[in-house]
């Protein structure tokens, strides 16, 4: 299965750029699934349910959230209506909507996405590992479901690669974001599970993480907040990760950066180029 996870979208930019190269993305590299982070898709600030339905209109299967899950208040009335909308899985329960959910991938797999969020330097949620935990024990790679994919929208890199490990063998992928910069650290780890500590921005990066640089700027110098963070509205780049797993397992077998448009320098997944 070809799998295509593309970063926390950031902005009117991000959203751009996703639109116009997506449709594309998945017919030259025959994508199964796109999985997208759109907690930021809002002015940098949450999601609203008409953006939601241009992600899906563009061939996006699910969208994950993260801290700014309720930044915009429909969501937390949309998201019941919206199967393939998924936020943290860690929250209370009692929140709306779903941490994880089954869909059918392009090529009729059962697919599980989870979104789960860390703890440290973020929101004190459930323990995420745990939360995790007992998801895979209602539904298990190889029995339950073709492929399973994670994305764990957490601040700190240890924490990423703790789930990663604690994972390991027993998920398709753990792609770490939050932190809207990509590392350079995709691996397939030894039991097979594809992982990156984060995939990365998809939005402007002549920016302080996806923000017009002049009021981060202000506050870092001056300790004063003079205005409204607003998201970077120039051009943007694409930022994900590529993940191939073995249609009997579901594990991993290859992984690639992807960086594609304006500033970054450009990395694509060569084994599905032609």
């Amino acid at each position: 299965m070809r799998i295509l996870f593309i970063g926390d979208v950031v902005g009117r930019s991000g959203r751009a750029i996703v639109q116009q190269r997506l449709p594309g993305l998945i017919a030259d590299w025959t994508l199964d699934l796109v999985v997208l982070n759109g907690e930021n898709a809002a002015g940098g600030f949450g999601i609203t349910e008409t953006i939601y339905r241009e992600f899906v209109d563009a061939g996006v299967d699910v969208v994950t959230l993260g801290n700014h899950a309720w930044d915009q208040r429909e969501a937390l009335v949309f998201i019941e209506r919206s199967p393939r909308l998924v936020r943290p899985i860690n929250y209370p329960k009692g929140t709306p909507g779903r941490g994880a959910a089954m869909i059918e991938a392009k090529n009729g797999a059962r697919v599980l996405v989870i979104n789960a969020m860390g703890r440290i330097f973020l929101d004190p949620l459930d323990d995420p590992f745990s939360a995790i935990d007992r998801e895979l024990d209602v539904c298990a790679l190889g029995r339950d479901a073709d492929a399973i994919l994670v994305d764990f929208h957490a601040e700190v890199t240890s924490e990423k690669q703790a789930m990663g490990h604690h994972l390991d063998g027993r998920v398709s992928a753990v792609i770490g974001t939050h932190t809207h910069a990509p590392t350079a650290d995709h691996q397939v780890l030894p039991g097979g599970t594809a992982f990156q500590s984060d995939a990365g921005m998809t939005g402007d990066y002549d920016s302080v993480i996806g923000m017009v640089k002049d009021e981060p700027l202000s506050r870092f110098l001056r300790r004063i907040p003079a205005s409204k963070f607003e998201a970077a509205t120039g051009p943007a780049t694409l930022c994900g990760l590529a993940v191939e797993t073995d249609d009997g397992s579901g594990l991993a077998t290859r992984v690639a950066a992807v960086r594609l448009g304006a500033r970054l320098e450009e990395a694509v997944p060569r084994f599905w180029q032609a």
